[in-house]
């Protein structure tokens, strides 16, 4: 990208940085919990339209999921809408909050950023020869909103999905661990927990001996497997012996075959638990499987140079940085994606805290995703407008070990 149109890009997001902050702030003031976010997509919706963007709410069943279109006018014909050939971008907000903590992981900003992105490439490039997305995921946090989405065809169209994430430090890719949420109910027998305990059969005795038997588990588990829950339901009276109680946990590998080999493991330990207690455990899982991350390199690497070139650095990857779970990691394998990290905080703050939680609403996170906004906003229109990246961007995609989603096909 020639530096005057990265210069136009980062002087149209700079003038919106007052509007970015105050939406980002509103939303860090507002939070909503997964499928929960119906105030973040009136306000998010309602500036896409107001700037141009057609606006379809709802999407894929979902009320808290939406698209926004903006079609260049160099994009194609009246009669098409737009050329065969026209790439179509898209930009992905994310706009949940964690439960009991807020905004402790940043979408606030991803969404303020996601969206002062499109509007800068729609305000510079009003023609450019193609389709801008906007994609309201919902539910990130334990939801598997974009697996939804993905499987209800809202990707189908899309040739290359971008997106960033705050975090303790400044990344241009990382790893992340493909991820099962399930929830195991133990069922026993309720007795009067004095006079007669013998009459029933503790379900919090066999959650408590699950976990106790998940913890043996660990020395011989593999050093990048990530086992941890809580106790969602543990009884309703101390002197009544629990009939009923859930756990809640997520079981992580790096890659889905490890994760399928991990699993039984974990529900055979549940089974065990029943077993030892009289008890019986059925489980469910609470979300779509989350897929490990694919990052594509071609276009995480093109973002690192619009952004060391508007002074922010993102490092290369490296197995020494930690890493989670989302849904991206579902779209990463149907369609060439980035999810880099930007640093909001000191090093080694911790993701999901309060600490977190107060540095989404600091003015060193809004400079850092201000700067970023710009340097996907290049990446966007670089995108539209250069078919050599984007062909690039797919050699990459289809030579890697990529497997489609079920009901989707890899673009």
């Amino acid at each position: 990208m020639h530096p005057p149109v990265l210069a136009e890009l980062r002087d149209a997001v700079h003038e919106r940085r007052p509007a970015l902050e105050q939406l980002s702030l509103d939303l860090h003031g507002t939070p909503e919990t997964r499928f929960e976010e119906h105030y973040a997509v009136e306000q998010l919706a309602g500036r896409l339209a107001g700037a141009g963007f057609e606006v379809d709410k709802g999407v894929a069943g979902l009320p808290t999921a939406f698209s926004a279109t903006h079609r260049g006018a160099a994009s194609g014909d009246a009669a098409t809408g737009t050329a065969p050939d026209a790439p179509t971008i898209a930009l992905l907000l994310e706009y949940d909050a964690l439960p009991g903590i807020g905004h402790g992981c940043g979408h606030n900003l991803i969404a303020a950023g996601g969206l002062t992105a499109a509007l800068a490439v729609a305000a510079v490039r009003p023609d450019h020869p193609g389709t801008l997305k906007v994609i309201g995921t919902p539910g990130e946090e334990g939801g598997g909103g974009k697996i939804l989405m993905l499987e209800r065809g809202v990707f189908r169209d899309v040739d290359a999905a971008l997106m960033f994430h705050p975090a303790d430090r400044g990344l241009r890719a990382r790893h992340a661990l493909a991820a099962s949420h399930l929830r195991l109910t133990f069922h026993g027998v309720a007795a009067h927990a004095a006079k007669s305990p013998w009459d029933g059969r503790s379900a919090a005795a066999a959650a408590q001996l699950f976990l106790t038997a998940v913890d043996s588990l660990r020395q011989f588990m593999p050093p990048t497997a990530r086992v941890h829950g809580i106790i969602a339901d543990g009884g309703a009276a101390p002197n009544v012996v629990p009939d009923r109680t859930e756990v809640d946990i997520y079981v992580r590998e790096a890659t889905s075959a490890a994760l399928d080999a991990l699993l039984p493991r974990v529900l055979a330990a549940a089974e065990g638990a029943a077993l030892a207690t009289g008890t019986t455990v059925e489980h469910t899982e609470t979300a779509p499987r989350y897929a490990e991350r694919e990052n594509n390199m071609v276009l995480a690497d093109r973002l690192a140079e619009h952004a060391a070139a508007l002074g922010l650095l993102l490092e290369p990857p490296s197995p020494a940085n930690p890493a989670g779970s989302s849904d991206i990691g579902n779209v990463s394998v149907v369609v060439p994606t980035i999810h880099p990290y930007v640093q909001i905080c000191d090093r080694d703050t911790p993701g999901h805290s309060a600490q977190m939680r107060e540095a989404a609403r600091g003015t060193r996170a809004h400079d850092a995703t201000e700067t970023i906004a710009a340097a996907l906003a290049a990446l966007a229109l670089e995108l539209l407008t250069d078919p050599a990246l984007l062909a690039a961007a797919r050699e990459e995609f289809t030579t890697s070990a990529h497997h489609a989603s079920p009901g989707q096909e890899s673009r």
